[in-house]
């Protein structure tokens, strides 16, 4: 998974972030704004874990999201140029 995607993408990968670490806050989610480093820092802080198992914790997840979720999220319309 590209994380450009999921950034790209962020109001409808909330749902599946939340799904995954539920302690993170509508807030916390805001400050992430689709950043990988800055969700990270959030899960680390929330949970009270170390920086490398947070990181961990995120490419797994990603690891396991793969493409599909992408399959539910709206799409924007072609544009007609």
């Amino acid at each position: 998974m590209n994380w450009d995607r999921i950034e790209g993408n962020w109001k409808q990968a909330k749902g599946k972030v939340v799904e995954q670490w539920g302690k993170l806050t509508n807030d916390d989610l805001d400050v992430v704004a689709g950043r990988r480093e800055q969700l990270s820092g959030k899960i680390q802080e929330r949970y009270g874990i170390a920086k490398d198992e947070a990181e961990r914790q995120v490419a797994d997840w990603e690891r396991r999201l793969g493409d599909t979720w992408l399959d539910d999220a709206p799409r924007n319309p072609p544009s007609s140029h």
